[in-house]
């Protein structure tokens, strides 16, 4: 993390509960989200305000950090394509280790393949953690309601509007068949009827 770069509202500061296990801070605050929060359907809107309670406690190998999180998603459905909106509300829990634990710490956890974070310039970034804990949770094929009739899968009418749209369907071993009606129907030429004496 630069020293140069402006401290994001994300951005924790590690000296507020400092070195000595034990000492704890909680935090309420509202926060920006980053952009790309979410997936190519539903996602929360960079900017758009996200609530968060965090608890810093700081123990041996670093700041152990746990909070929760609650934002507005928004996207579309996949049946009908309405706009949503879907409250989104979870918890997390990680700990960031300090610079000089971190050696340390991976002897101790080596079996372990999840990713660390570490405290850099005494700062805590929680974009990643928050990431990996609200983007899993929205759902891959959000609707705006789960009885959604969607859109006529030929024409594209909206369901809703017209509970009782239909097409005429004609069995596909037949359509071939459909083809030839307008040579029956069609009169015959003056081919047809010098062929016919």
């Amino acid at each position: 993390m630069d020293r140069n770069t402006p401290a994001s509202p994300l951005v924790l500061d590690a000296k507020e509960v400092g070195r000595r296990p034990g000492v704890m801070r909680e935090l309420n605050f509202t926060a920006g989200a980053p952009a790309d929060f979410g997936t190519d359907v539903i996602g929360v809107p960079e900017g758009q305000s996200m609530d968060l309670g965090v608890r810093m406690e700081s123990v041996h190998e670093g700041v152990l950090v746990t909070g929760t999180v609650s934002a507005t998603a928004k996207g579309a459905c996949v049946r009908c394509l309405d706009e949503i909106d879907l409250p989104v509300e979870t918890t997390f829990q990680e700990l960031f280790v300090w610079p000089d634990r971190a050696k340390h710490h991976r002897e101790v956890d080596a079996e372990s393949d999840e990713e660390e974070h570490f405290i850099e310039d005494d700062r805590i970034d929680l974009e990643p953690v928050l990431r990996d804990a609200v983007v899993p949770n929205l759902p891959f094929q959000p609707v705006c309601r789960e009885d959604c009739p969607g859109l006529c899968s030929q024409c594209g009418a909206r369901l809703e509007d017209d509970p009782e749209h239909h097409h005429e369907q004609i069995d596909p071993r037949w359509a071939a068949l459909e083809a030839l009606q307008p040579l029956v129907d069609r009169p015959g030429t003056e081919n047809d009827e010098e062929k016919r004496n």
